[in-house]
């Protein structure tokens, strides 16, 4: 700026003012506190800095916005310095990956023209090729000679060590294994990396390479403390350390994974992890399995897990231009998959789902606590993004605490009702119960929690994607939740006194969805959610009106890659602290691999068999979503005073039968092949449904001469579906008589859907009420040969073993149109659950 201090001039002249060092400091602490003052402010500032006094206030004006514009010139040449530095990290990472391609694709023409000659020896060639030297090990020199002990001494150890690192940055950077792109995944600055899933080598592999905002030895802390990061790690203890020559570091780790359904036992692992910091400044963390083959030392067997093997894996970081890292990420696990359940076993033979849950989870995670660096705000509630995440892995841990119910945890199993569905079990040991130590009495009781059940179970979806599933599930939880069950959660966590819950039809107000914070990409979000229209509760509990559950839901991106969809959610108080109990429930479905679609449709999980569609024609597909498989597993807590065991336990047991059976009913209003009646949808105008539903009308209006049906246009069909009351026939040809049709009323009732109807018979009803089992029996001769006859109210039960009572019943005899009895007909007036 040209011209003196003390001869400035006037702006309209077009001359420039020179400001002192003391008057830019003044105008610079301004700055700092209001970067765009009004006119009043710059006022004030003249009158309080007599330094300031021969500047023009236009002047100041145009200083405050020259200011402005520097700063934001300055924002944007560091970020386009920062993106200019990741795209050339990333060119140098896919110009690496073009020359491993390379060598795959000339290691494959050697073997196509070997093959081609040499057609007798074909399984004399190995597959893979772990002696070419790739970008990273070129120039690197590991002693790896051919007789060095293998046992478990320092040097044996060491031996396993240096094969284990060879054999890692083979695979990483090499043509150890043929790698193929993770389906959906596309490299770019703006992705997570480069992720590959590997193709027909021994076990599962997965491998990614990505850039990261840290520096190598923070990324090294951060994946060795595996548990942090790895939602599936239980534990990882480190038995012994041992320090190499080179200063490196091996450490002898036993490791537990949690199983991710009910289904199958959990895995854990005995391996060896090697440190060390190769001649290029490259920090590698390579592992392995140590078993009998490597002749070390062993691990004696864990019950209620099985041993399986992790084969040559690791991180290889490289220290990036311009700050952060380059990472590569090789898993290569054999999860041992004839230990489960046939339908199960593609999720132990997916490398996809190994990516999805462990490789990309590790990415993820380091790229999220760079973000939480660079930017650490204050996001919802008050709460820092590291707190948020620390509530995340709690409730995530919580979940997978219940889904496994480890003994040494202190769970012990209750005995079975008769009916192997539902899996209770409990836990009041010290450890578990510390969380609800600490709670404030409420309204003066000293009575609180001293035990935790859990209800869980899972089954076997077909034809749902999980993602559009879950999103359902969490956008519409009238659909399955019941608000006595969550009043009572709510309660139980504030140590304060409450009743058993009595569920109560169509209490369910509504929910108020708050959002907290996102992950990386939106994998996952966290939530508040905030229950409506609970205020009669507090009549039977003792609790504010107000319900708050904290909520972790993943996988709802219908357009994402298909992988495992959460819900996870807890009861919290309003103003919750981030060491408040959480007690979380939830459900998570993992997709099943193709593999499964030549599985015997037959075959059934738990309640899977109330699931199955019937077999499916090579005309029914409806796109390559609409031909899937998934498991889905569904854990719900509770806490509770260990006198109300018995009832807690028989509560849980119809609660979590009722969700099951809900979602069975969404599943199949959401499969696209589905060409049932629906619970959630219209029901189909076939014309035998539409003659079916003209004969019930027709019947009731003959015999009790009055419409059953209100007017509604000339759609009969959906008067009936819609009608208020339970609607449901009986077949007349089958003894004893089962259940053909029923609206939705009587779907809801009898808790299943219209596939498992004919699953149902007349008896199985009032199996538990003899008089009302004689009744109905004695009254079908009646019923017969007068047309109808009305019954007074009594209890029956639905399909999940629920008390149903009702006030009045009514049934009649259905004619078709020749006048011959086609069935009955039941209706129950003013119908609900005990």
């Amino acid at each position: 700026m040209g011209g003196g201090s003390n001869n400035s001039h006037n702006i309209d002249n077009g001359k420039y003012v020179r400001y002192t060092p003391e008057q830019v400091e003044a105008l610079e602490r301004l700055y700092n506190d209001c970067p765009k003052p009004s006119s009043m402010r710059r006022q004030q500032l003249i009158r309080e800095c007599p330094i300031l006094s021969n500047i023009e206030p236009k002047q100041i004006k145009v200083w405050f916005q020259n200011r402005r514009c520097r700063e934001k010139q300055r924002k944007e040449a560091s970020r386009l310095q920062a993106v200019n530095r990741k795209l050339t990290a990333m060119n140098k990472l896919l110009m690496e990956e073009n020359d491993r391609l390379q060598k795959q694709v000339s290691h494959l023409v050697y073997e196509n023209s070997y093959f081609r000659q040499h057609p007798q020896n074909q399984g004399n060639l190995a597959t893979t090729d772990t002696s070419c030297e790739s970008v990273v090990t070129s120039g690197q020199h590991h002693l790896t000679p051919q007789h060095q002990p293998r046992d478990a001494s320092p040097a044996g150890l060491l031996s396993i060590a240096d094969e284990t690192l060879t054999e890692f940055i083979s695979k990483a950077t090499g043509t150890a294994v043929e790698w193929v792109q993770m389906p959906g995944m596309k490299p770019g600055p703006d992705s997570i990396g480069i992720v590959a899933i590997s193709h027909g080598c021994t076990g599962i592999a997965a491998r990614a390479c990505g850039l990261v905002g840290l520096d190598p030895t923070r990324v090294a802390e951060i994946l060795k403390d595996k548990p942090c990061w790895s939602r599936d790690c239980r534990s990882l203890d480190i038995v012994n350390v041992l320090s190499t020559a080179n200063g490196g570091t091996l450490e002898l780790i036993y490791m537990q994974l949690y199983a991710p359904t009910t289904l199958a036992p959990a895995r854990d692992f005995w391996m060896l992890r090697y440190t060390s910091v190769m001649e290029d400044g490259s920090l590698v963390i390579c592992e392995r399995s140590l078993n009998n083959t490597q002749n070390g030392p062993s691990m004696p067997p864990s019950p209620h897990f099985v041993r399986a093997e992790i084969l040559p894996s690791g991180y290889l970081i490289r220290p990036c231009e311009g700050g952060g890292s380059i990472l590569h990420i090789v898993d290569h696990f054999d999860l041992e998959p004839w230990s489960v359940p046939e339908v199960l076993r593609s999720l132990y033979e997916s490398s996809t789902l190994l990516a999805q849950r462990t490789t990309m989870a590790a990415l993820r995670y380091l790229r999220q606590i760079s973000q939480e660096i660079s930017q650490p705000n204050v996001t919802g509630w008050g709460r820092r993004p590291a707190a948020l995440r620390a509530l995340s892995q709690r409730l995530s841990k919580g979940f997978n605490e219940a889904v496994n119910g480890f003994s040494d945890e202190g769970w012990s199993m209750l005995e079975s009702d008769g009916i192997d569905d539902v899996t209770l079990l409990v836990n009041s040991s010290p450890t578990k119960m510390m969380m609800t130590s600490s709670l404030p009495f409420s309204n003066g009781f000293t009575s609180m929690p001293s035990a935790v059940l859990c209800a869980k179970a899972s089954m076997l979806l077909q034809n749902v994607p999980p993602s559009i599933l879950l999103r359902f599930l969490r956008e519409h939880r009238q659909e399955w939740a019941d608000n006595s069950i969550d009043a009572y959660s709510a309660a139980a966590i504030k140590a304060g006194p409450c009743s058993l819950p009595i569920p109560r039809p169509g209490s369910f107000g509504g929910q108020v969805i708050l959002p907290l914070a996102h992950t990386i990409e939106n994998e996952e979000f966290m939530e508040v959610i905030k229950l409506e229209s609970l205020g009669h509760y507090q009549e039977d509990m003792m609790m504010p009106a107000d319900i708050f559950l904290l909520q972790m839901c993943s996988g709802v991106d219908e357009n994402a890659v298909e992988s495992c969809a959460e819900l996870i959610f807890a009861p919290i108080d309003a103003s919750f602290s981030d060491d408040a109990p959480i007690i979380p429930s939830g459900f998570r479905i993992i997709p099943l691999d193709s593999k499964s679609e030549g599985l015997s449709p037959n075959r059934t999980l738990d309640l899977a068999s109330a699931l199955d569609v019937g077999s499916r024609t090579a005309g029914d597909s409806c796109g390559s979503r609409g031909n899937t498989k998934s498991v889905m597993t569904i854990a719900f807590q509770l806490a509770f005073e260990m006198h109300m065991q018995e009832n807690v336990a028989s509560m849980a047991r119809q609660y979590v039968r009722s969700v099951i059976a809900s979602v069975q009913r969404v599943a199949l209003a959401l499969s696209p092949s589905s060409h049932q009646l629906s619970g959630l949808r219209p029901p189909p105008a076939s014309p035998e449904a539409h003659t079916l539903a003209r004969w019930i009308s027709h019947s009731y209006r003959c015999y009790l001469g009055v419409d059953l049906l209100k007017p509604h246009g000339t759609d009969i069909l959906k008067s009936l579906w819609h009608h208020p009351d339970a609607v449901m026939c009986c077949s007349l040809k089958a003894l004893p008589p089962v259940f053909t049709f029923a609206n939705q009323a009587g779907l809801d009732m009898l808790e299943t859907t219209l596939v498992a109807l004919q699953d149902i018979t007349l008896e199985k009803i009032f199996d538990n009420n003899n008089n009302g089992k004689k009744t109905m029996c004695s009254d079908f001769p009646q019923i017969m040969q007068q047309g109808f006859m009305c019954m007074d109210g009594g209890v029956c039960m639905s399909s999940m073993g629920r008390a149903v009572t009702y006030e009045k019943a009514v049934a009649w005899k259905v004619l078709n149109d020749d006048e011959e009895p086609h069935c009955i007909c039941f209706m129950f007036l003013n119908w609900s659950f005990i």
